[in-house]
C-alpha cells in the first residue's frame, strides 16, 4: 500500500513540474510581447529577430520522461556537411559513437570542452576512438577562467540543439533536463559565431 502510494505521489509530482514549465514558458512569452508592445523601434527589431527565431523552433523535448540520447544521436545522424559542439560534459557513448559515425561519412566535427570538467576524469575508449578519427578536431578551454558550460551543437548550418541537457547519461536519461531543437538559420550564425571566437582560443587535446 504505502509502495502504490508512493508512485502516485511520485506521478503527482511530476504531473506537477510539468504543468509548471509549460505556465513558465507562457508567462515569458506573454513577457516578451508586452515588452514588444511598449518597446522602442530599436528594442522592437530586436525582439522581431528574436520572435522569428522562436517562431522556427520545432520541438521541445524533457528528461526523464524522454530519452534524450535517442534525440541527440538521431540528429547527429542527419548531419551531411559539419557539427560545432560545445559540451561542458561529453560521456554518453551513443553520442560519442555518432559523432564518430558523421565524422566516418566526411562530416567536419568541431567540439569545444570545459577544461576542468574534461581534466577531472580519465576518458573512456569511444572518446579516444573519437579524437583520432579524420576530420574532428577537439580543443578545451584554458583553465583559470568561468566555465563553460554550454550543451548544444550546430548541424549544417540549419539546425541547432540547445538545452539543459549535458551529453552524459545521467544528463540525457535520468535528470530533470530540457533539449531544444531549432531549426533557424539565424539562431544557428549566432552560435556560429560565438563558437567560433570561443573555439580559436581554446587548447587542443594532445
Amino acid at each position: 500500500m504505502a509502495e502504490s502510494r508512493s508512485r502516485i505521489d511520485s506521478a503527482a509530482i511530476h504531473a506537477f513540474n510539468m504543468a509548471y514549465r509549460r505556465i513558465f514558458y507562457v508567462m515569458a512569452a506573454a513577457t516578451s510581447l508586452l515588452a514588444l508592445t511598449t518597446a522602442g523601434p530599436a528594442m522592437r527589431r530586436h525582439y522581431d529577430g528574436a520572435a522569428q527565431i522562436v517562431a522556427e523552433a520545432s520541438a521541445l523535448h524533457y528528461a526523464p520522461a524522454e530519452n534524450l540520447e535517442h534525440i541527440d544521436v538521431a540528429l547527429i545522424d542527419q548531419a551531411r556537411t559539419s557539427i560545432d559542439m560545445a559540451a561542458y560534459v561529453l560521456t554518453d557513448f551513443a553520442v560519442i559513437q555518432a559523432l564518430t559515425g558523421a565524422a566516418d561519412r566526411g562530416v567536419a566535427i568541431r567540439v569545444y570542452l570545459d577544461g576542468g570538467q574534461f581534466g577531472s576524469r580519465e576518458p573512456k575508449q569511444p572518446f579516444y576512438d573519437l579524437k583520432l578519427t579524420p576530420g574532428v578536431v577537439i580543443k578545451r578551454k584554458k583553465s583559470g577562467g568561468p566555465l563553460m558550460h554550454l550543451k548544444a551543437f550546430q548541424i549544417d548550418g540549419r539546425v541547432l540543439r540547445t538545452g539543459s541537457a549535458n551529453f552524459s547519461p545521467s544528463g540525457l536519461k535520468r535528470q530533470d533536463n530540457d533539449l531544444v531543437v531549432i531549426e533557424s538559420v539565424k539562431a544557428v550564425d549566432a552560435f556560429r559565431r560565438n563558437f567560433d571566437r570561443v573555439f580559436q582560443t581554446g587548447e587542443a587535446l594532445q
